[in-house]
C-alpha cells in the first residue's frame, strides 16, 4: 500500500475500538451510485478471469481490489487477509514469536517506528527511523506490510538477515538476528530514591492490572513507605485498546472527570469516557514522558492528564494520531479495520497531526534540538487534515525550558537516559519543596 501504516497490534497505527458498525444493507443516499459502480467492477472481474494471459485466483483478486478501495481512504483504513488478522489478534494477547520490532511504510520504503524494549531488534541496535532495504537477501521495496511482518516473524531461535540504512551510514548494513518467543508485559517499573518509574510499553489487555501490580510491587520496595512520586514513561509507546488507555488514565484521576471523548461522521456516534470514583492512586507529583513514538492511546493518557493538570508532560512532541479504528472480521476469515470516529481530549482538543506539545520540551541528548525524524501522523499519506484549534489561553501550549537550577541528585548522577535522568530532577526537587 502506499501508505505509511504501522501493523503491530493496530498500536501505532491506529487506537482499536470494537465497537458496532453499520451492516452492509443499510445504505445512505450517496451511496446508490456507488452501488451502481458494482456492475463495472463485476464487467472488469470477469474480463479479467477470462481473458487475462495467464490463469488467475479469485480471492487474490477480490482481497487485491479490497484493498485497492480501501488505500483511498485513511492510512489506518485497512484489510487484513486471514494470517494478518490473526497476528494482530497475537499481537494484542502480548506474545508471539519473531524479532520485536514495529515497521511502517514510507512512500515505497520500510521504516522502523520503533524496536520493543528487551527484545532481539533492540539488543541488535535497530533504531527508530531506520529503514529496512531487505529480509533474508529479498528487496523490501514496494513489498507488502503484511508480507514484512510475516517474515520478521517465526519461531525461537531462526535466524533473520536485515539490511538496514540508517542516516550516517555510508552503505547500508546487514544485521543477523535470532528471533525469540517474545512475551511483552507492557509495564515495567523501577525505583529511584522513593520515587516510582513506570515504563508503559504499549496498551495491550490487562495494562492496567499491571500497572497496579508494578505500583504495589514498588510501594513493598520502598519498604512499605509511601511514594514520593511517579515518571509514567509513555516513550516509544505506539497505542493499543482504547479501553486501557482509559483504565490507565482512571488510575491517577478522581472519579467523574471527562477523559476522553470520540466523535463519528457529521458528529454522530458520540461516545465519552469518564473517570470512575473508585482505586484511585495518591495525588502524588506525576511527570509523564513522551516522545515522538508516543501515539494513540498514549496521547489520550497525556492528554487527559495534561487537561486536568494531573500530570506535568515532559520530553518532546507526540506523533499525532487523533483517530480511532474497530476491527471487523469478515465471512472467511480476514478483517477490515476501519476508522470509525475522530478523538478528542477532555478540553476538546484534537492531537490529529500536531501531537501533544509536553510542558517542558526535552530532547533526547543534552542540547539536543528534539526528536529527530521519526516518521509522523503528518508523514502518512491521505492522513487526515488537523481540525482547528480550540482556543486557549495565549502561550498555554507552548513548551517551556526546566528550570535552571535543576541538578543531578545521587540516584540520577550516573544515569544515561536523559530525559528519565531530567524527569527524576525535576520530581526530587518538586517532592523535596514539599517536604515529601
Amino acid at each position: 500500500m502506499r501508505s505509511l501504516h504501522s501493523w503491530r497490534a493496530a498500536l501505532a497505527a491506529g487506537l482499536l475500538f470494537l465497537a458496532p458498525v453499520a451492516r452492509a444493507d443499510e445504505r445512505t443516499p450517496s451511496s446508490t451510485t456507488t452501488y451502481e459502480q458494482l456492475e463495472l467492477f463485476a464487467r472488469v472481474l470477469s474480463y479479467v478471469e477470462n481473458n487475462y494471459v495467464e490463469p488467475v485466483e479469485g480471492r487474490k483478486l477480490m482481497h487485491g481490489a479490497i484493498k485497492g478501495m480501501l488505500a483511498t481512504l485513511d492510512p489506518h483504513t485497512v484489510f487484513m487477509p486471514p494470517e494478518v488478522l490473526k497476528e494482530m489478534q497475537i499481537d494484542t494477547s502480548g506474545e508471539f514469536g519473531g524479532l520485536g520490532i514495529e515497521v511502517a511504510r514510507k512512500g515505497e520504503r520500510i521504516v522502523v517506528v520503533a524496536p520493543i524494549d528487551d527484545t532481539p531488534a533492540a539488543r541488535a541496535g535497530i533504531r527508530a527511523g531506520d529503514e529496512i532495504l531487505g529480509i533474508d537477501g529479498e528487496s523490501t521495496l514496494g513489498m507488502d506490510l503484511g508480507d514484512v511482518l510475516q517474515r520478521m516473524r517465526g519461531p525461537a531461535g531462526r535466524r533473520v538477515l536485515l539490511t538496514i540504512m540508517r542516516e550516517g551510514f555510508n552503505a547500508p548494513r546487514e544485521l543477523v538476528i535470532i528471533r525469540d518467543h517474545i512475551r511483552i508485559i507492557s509495564v515495567q517499573g523501577a525505583l529511584y530514591g522513593g520515587i516510582a518509574h513506570l515504563k508503559v510499553k504499549n496498551f495491550q489487555d490487562r495494562t492496567d492490572v499491571y500497572l497496579r501490580k508494578e505500583l504495589a510491587r514498588l510501594r513493598e520496595q520502598n519498604g512499605g513507605r509511601p511514594l514520593r512520586g511517579v515518571v509514567l514513561d509513555l516513550r516509544n509507546n505506539p497505542g493499543g485498546l482504547l479501553n486501557q488507555a482509559v483504565a490507565v488514565s482512571d488510575v491517577f484521576l478522581p472519579g467523574n472527570l471527562t477523559i476522553v471523548t470520540t466523535r463519528g461522521r457529521n458528529g454522530s456516534g458520540g461516545m465519552e469516557e469518564r473517570s470512575r470514583d473508585r482505586d484511585t492512586e495518591a495525588d502524588l507529583p506525576l511527570v509523564v514522558l513522551v516522545n515522538g513514538g508516543s501515539a494513540s492511546a498514549s496521547e489520550i493518557v497525556s492528554g487527559a492528564l495534561q487537561d486536568h493538570g494531573r500530570a506535568v508532560i515532559l520530553g518532546t512532541q507526540t506523533y499525532g494520531k487523533g483517530s480511532v479504528q474497530t476491527v471487523i472480521e469478515l465471512e472467511d476469515g480476514s478483517g477490515l479495520k476501519l476508522t470509525i470516529a475522530r478523538y478528542y481530549t477532555p478540553k476538546g482538543r484534537s492531537i490529529q497531526e500536531r501531537g501533544i506539545t509536553p510542558d517542558y520540551l526535552v530532547p533526547e541528548t543534552p542540547g539536543g534540538k528534539g526528536a529527530g525524524s521519526v516518521p509522523r501522523e503528518k508523514d502518512l499519506a491521505g492522513h487526515f487534515k488537523a481540525e482547528p484549534v480550540v482556543v486557549e489561553p495565549e502561550g498555554a501550549r507552548m513548551p517551556k525550558a526546566l528550570p535552571e537550577n535543576l541538578r543531578d541528585w545521587d540516584v540520577t548522577a550516573k544515569l544515561a537516559d536523559h530525559q528519565l535522568k531530567m524527569a527524576l530532577n525535576y520530581l526530587n526537587d518538586v517532592t523535596a519543596a514539599q517536604g515529601r
